[in-house]
This record gives C-alpha cells, sequence and structure tokens, in this order.
C-alpha cells in the first residue's frame, strides 16, 4: 500500500490481505485513512463490527487474527463492536461448507458464546486478553437475536428484495453445491441477508473478515445503502495454515493451537512451526519486527513460540516453557532430567487397570481415540518416562507404576501421569 498522504498506520495495515473500496483520494467514503481522518478530527471513534457464530466453543490462534486486529483498533481508541450471532448460528454460515450445516439449538449456542467471551478476555486483565473488556467505549458486545428475532415478515420480505438468485448463486459455495447438484436450503440464502443486516443495526464503519467472507462483507454494504447508511468498509485478514504449514487451520485436523493450551504445550507446539509458515505466523500473530529477527529459522521459530506464550500467559511462564521445552526433548532415555520440569498433568483416575498401551493414551486425554493411539505408538512417537513405546498393546498393571512419569507424543506434546 502506497506511503505518505492517505497511507494507512502501520497496525492497521500489517498483515491485510485485501480492503475495500480502496479508492484513491480524500473521499472518506471509498478511502479508509480519509475515513480514519475524518473521524479524528469529529472526535468519533469508528465503530468496527466483527460478528462471530458460536457454533463451536473453543478459539485456536487462527480465529485469533481477528480478534487481534480489533483489538488494534480498541487500542487506537476506536469502539469494537463484538456481535455475537447467538440468532444466525441457528442458520449456519454456508461459507466454506458442501452441505446444509445442522442447526443448533438456542441453548448450545448461548453456552458456546460464553466460552468465547471467556477465552477473549472477559474478566481478565487486559494487558494479556485478547480484547480490551474493562476501558469504557472501547467494546460493545451485542447478540443479533436483539434485532433479527424481531424481524416480522413483511421486513424479511424486504431483506429478502434486495438481493437475487443470480447474485446468492454467484457465492463459491452455493455456485458448487448448484452446479454439483447438492441440495441448497432456501433458509441458507438468508444467512448472507441477516449477517448483513448486523452492519445495519449498529451502523459500522468498518466490518473485518476472513477471505472467505468478502460476500457476506460485501453484503453489508448493499444492505446499508438500502437503508440510507454510509456504507462500511471491509477488511479481510488471511485465513491462517495449521501447524503443519499446509492445509487451514482446524481443530478437525488435529493442527490448531488453542488460545486455553497451557505454556508448554503452546509453546512446544509453536517451536516446530515449519519454517515456511514462519513469516505468516509472525506478521500475523505477533506484533515483532521482522526485520530485526535474526535470519535462523531455529532462531525466529523460538522469538515467535515465546512472544505467542507470553502474549496469553505473561512472559514468566513462557520462559519457564521454552526452559521445560528444551529439558524434555533433551532427556535422554531412562534419565531423570524431566523431573523438575513443570509438565500439564494428566490423571488416570478414570484408568482402568491392567492397561494396556493404546489405551492408556485415549483414556487420559493424550490421544482422541484409540486407533490414533496405536497409529502414534507403532510410527514410534510415543515415549514414556524418555523411552519409546514400540507396543501398543504393552501392559501397565497398576496407576502407581506410572505415577510421576511423564508420557511424550511427538515433540509437542507433554503430560505427567498423576492419581487424582
Amino acid at each position: 500500500m502506497a506511503k505518505g498522504a492517505g497511507a494507512l498506520p502501520g497496525w492497521l495495515e500489517r498483515g491485510i490481505a485485501d480492503l475495500f473500496p480502496a479508492g484513491e483520494g480524500a473521499d472518506p467514503d471509498q478511502q479508509l485513512a480519509a475515513r480514519l481522518a475524518e473521524a479524528a478530527q469529529a472526535g468519533r471513534p469508528l465503530r468496527v463490527k466483527l460478528g462471530i457464530d458460536p457454533t463451536g466453543s473453543d478459539i485456536h490462534l487462527g480465529h485469533s487474527i481477528l480478534f487481534r486486529k480489533l483489538r488494534a483498533f480498541q487500542d487506537a481508541g476506536h469502539t469494537a463492536v463484538l456481535i455475537i450471532g447467538d440468532f444466525t448460528a441457528r442458520i449456519g454460515d454456508p461459507t466454506g461448507k458442501s452441505a446444509t450445516r445442522v442447526q443448533l439449538s438456542a441453548a448450545a449456542v448461548e453456552a458456546n458464546a460464553e466460552t468465547y467471551l471467556l477465552q477473549l478476555g472477559l474478566g481478565q486483565d487486559p494487558a494479556r486478553a485478547l480484547l480490551d473488556f474493562e476501558t469504557p467505549g472501547r467494546l460493545e458486545v451485542r447478540r443479533n437475536s436483539e434485532w433479527l428475532a424481531t424481524l416480522d415478515l413483511p421486513q424479511v420480505i424486504e431483506l429478502l428484495g434486495i438481493s437475487t438468485v443470480g447474485q446468492m448463486l454467484a457465492k463459491e459455495d452455493f455456485s458448487n453445491r448448484y452446479s454439483g447438484g447438492t441440495p441448497i436450503s432456501l433458509h441458507e440464502f438468508l444467512y448472507p441477508l441477516l449477517q448483513g443486516y448486523d452492519s445495519v443495526a449498529i451502523e459500522a464503519d468498518l466490518e473485518l473478515g476472513g477471505t472467505d467472507q468478502k460476500f457476506n462483507v460485501a453484503m453489508g454494504r448493499d444492505l446499508q445503502r438500502h437503508f440510507g447508511q454510509r456504507p462500511q468498509f471491509g477488511l479481510l485478514m488471511p485465513i491462517l495454515a495449521g501447524l503443519d504449514g499446509v492445509q487451514k487451520m482446524s481443530k478437525s485436523l488435529g493442527n490448531t493451537v488453542g488460545l486455553s493450551e497451557d505454556p508448554l504445550s503452546m509453546y512446544s507446539k509453536l517451536e516446530k512451526l515449519p519454517d515456511a509458515a514462519l513469516p505468516e505466523y509472525l506478521t500475523l500473530l505477533t506484533d515483532l519486527d521482522l526485520a530485526t529477527l535474526p535470519e535462523n529459522p531455529r532462531e525466529r521459530q523460538k522469538a515467535l513460540a515465546l512472544a505467542i506464550t507470553a502474549g496469553r500467559h505473561g512472559e514468566v511462564a513462557a520462559l519457564a516453557a521454552q526452559a521445560d521445552a528444551a529439558t524434555l526433548v533433551a532427556a535422554v532415555p531412562g534419565a531423570a532430567a524431566a523431573a523438575d520440569a513443570e509438565v500439564p498433568e494428566a490423571s488416570l483416575a478414570a484408568v482402568n487397570f491392567p492397561a494396556k498401551a493404546f489405551y492408556l493414551l485415549s483414556a487420559v486425554g493424550i490421544c482422541a481415540s484409540s486407533s490414533e493411539a496405536r497409529r502414534a505408538i507403532q510410527g514410534g512417537g510415543v515415549r514414556l518416562a524418555g523411552e519409546k513405546l514400540a507396543d501398543p498393546n504393552q501392559e501397565f498393571a497398576s496407576a502407581a507404576e506410572l505415577e510421576g512419569r511423564v508420557l511424550q507424543l511427538g515433540k509437542k506434546t507433554f503430560r505427567r501421569l498423576v492419581l487424582g
């Protein structure tokens, strides 16, 4: 993006994948820098919208990219409007889906929303939280059932009249399903319209979204024009690759780092990130100056892991995790080098003894299933107290035999086995 007059500040420009409209000159409806200048002159913060549909309970680093940008707007004095899509989540965003989503109950959506807010920083020190919940005027948390649940049939018909079937089928997901003969339910066409109406309801100046959300964000602009409002800007951020550096970060693919993960697990996962993924992670998930970092990829991995872990858990905990990770990886088979390391605990209380190794791994939660545990052991990726487990059917007689020992999966996951 061009520097000089009309250029965006560095905190805003960092990592952006798309900004629209991106006109030139000083028109505050066509150029975001001009809208920012206009708002500053008027002493009015921009209203920056981010909508989330709580269809799950966990937030991972891929999700955090948008929240980090929203926090940057907060820190610059603007108002973040976080919309909990408690109404739209019951429809389900069709973006990226090859079939109609299962509709969630209101109770399930609300339960997920509460866990989201806690992970985002509700009740936490703003210095460590993803969002600032404490500073007056910096955050509005709204649920879109406030306005969507009260729409009557004439209003819904008005919304439906703003878009055409042709426009909806131009959306890639709908187009692929239609051409492939996969059914599209009529209520799915409502999703982008209702999500767009959120921008009208809160009078957004700007909406944040991932690059897969451009259709929905643009719909918000269309609806604002229809209802006589100034259209919002759309600011899109990249979709983060997972820990494999290839596929989208997704819990179903097992390539995520959760915001609520303990310091050691978080640090250990990030320290092993593929070299090719480092620039994107450093740009999107930290405020580090890439130009000042060592050229050595290994040192960049450490800097990345330390910065992200410190951001979530504090510098002291991050440095301790770094030291513990080095201790655990360096431990020789049978040695006691890991004895003093701070390792997350896994309870043996639910394990039925005698227990085979593959069952143990799934019972304590280090693997998602017994079949996954078998594959991990057969692949040579599991160690107990530093010694490689070779036989999935190796049997352990009692919990006392395992108490205090560290179970390791790959180079990223460690659990100290405890009785309670």
